[in-house]
C-alpha cells in the first residue's frame, strides 16, 4: 500500500537520507548521456543531482506520494521529470541505462517483482543502484511503536495492521538478488548508526517519514494522544546527556548489471 507523505515537511527533516544518497550518487560512473530513473524520488533534490550529471541524457523520478511529488516540480528541467507512480507497477521495458533508489525501498514489499521488473526496464549492459534500509534498523523506534499499537487504547486501530517496511540481512538479499538474470552483481551491508543533533531533530524525522504508516489508522481525536506517547518514549530511550539522540541506521548497498 502507497503511504502519503507531505513532501516538505521530509525535504527538512531528510539530511541523512539525502547524506546517504550523495554518496550512491558519488559511486556511479554517470557519462552525461545516461536514461536514468530514480524510484521513489521524493522531493526531488537527488534526481536532480543526477539530472546534473547526465546533461546530455534524462532523468525521471517517480514517486507514489503526490506531495512528494509536489515538492519535487521545484527541479523540473528539460533533462529532468517527475510522475506519480507505483514502484510495484513498473512497466518499463528496455528503457534506462540506470535505475537508481535511495532510503525508498524498504517500503517495498515484493523485492523479486521488483528485481524483475528492474532488469526488464533496463537496456543491456545497464545496471541497478539501490541503497536502502536492512535487518536491525530503527532499533528504537520500532521498539516503541510496536509498543504504542499494543496499548489498550490504540490496539483496535492496528487488528488488520500489516508491518509496512521489508528489511533483510545482506545474506537474504544476496540469494533474492542471484535468482534475478544480472550478469554481475554485490550486495553490501553498512552500519550508519548515528545521533541527530538534538529532540527537535529526531522528532521531524519520527513525523516523516516514520509515523506516516501508524497516524493514518488513528482516528483525529487519537493522533495527537498516540505521536505524544511514541516521541516522549523515543526521547526517554535514544536521547543521551548531551542532548544528542541515538537511532540505529543499518543499510543494504546493490549494485547489479544486466
Amino acid at each position: 500500500m502507497a503511504h502519503e507523505f507531505d513532501g516538505n515537511k521530509y525535504k527538512a527533516a531528510s539530511a541523512h537520507q539525502k547524506e546517504w544518497g550523495a554518496k550512491l550518487i558519488h559511486e556511479l560512473s554517470i557519462s552525461g548521456t545516461e536514461r536514468i530513473l530514480d524510484l521513489g524520488c521524493g522531493d526531488g533534490a537527488l534526481t536532480a543531482q543526477l539530472a546534473a550529471l547526465a546533461p546530455r541524457g534524462s532523468v525521471l523520478g517517480i514517486d507514489a506520494s503526490r506531495g512528494m511529488i509536489d515538492a519535487a516540480q521545484a527541479h523540473v528541467a528539460d533533462n529532468l521529470s517527475f510522475a506519480l507512480h507505483d514502484i510495484n507497477d513498473l512497466n518499463f521495458e528496455n528503457e534506462f541505462d540506470i535505475v537508481f533508489s535511495n532510503a525508498t525501498l524498504h517500503w517495498i514489499k515484493n523485492h523479486d517483482a521488483l528485481l524483475r521488473n528492474v532488469h526488464r526496464a533496463l537496456r543491456r549492459g545497464g545496471i541497478l543502484k539501490f541503497d536502502f534500509a536492512g535487518d536491525g534498523n530503527c532499533a528504537n523506534f520500532f521498539s516503541v511503536v510496536k509498543d504504542a499499537i499494543k496499548l489498550p487504547q490504540f490496539a483496535r486501530y492496528f487488528s488488520t495492521f500489516e508491518w509496512p517496511w521489508y528489511m533483510p540481512s545482506v545474506e537474504e538479499y544476496e540469494r533474492l538478488v542471484q535468482r534475478i538474470p544480472f550478469t554481475e552483481s554485490h550486495v553490501r551491508g553498512e552500519n550508519a548508526d548515528r545521533f541527530f543533533a538534538d529532540q527537535e531533530t529526531m522528532i521531524k524525522w519520527i513525523d516523516q517519514p516514520s509515523l506516516v504508516p501508524f497516524m493514518k489508522l488513528v482516528p483525529d481525536e487519537r493522533k495527537e494522544d498516540f505521536r505524544r506517547f511514541v516521541i516522549e518514549r523515543m526521547v526517554e530511550k535514544a536521547c543521551q546527556p548531551d542532548g544528542r539522540c541515538f537511532e540505529t541506521f543499518r543499510r543494504i548497498n546493490v549494485v547489479a548489471k544486466k
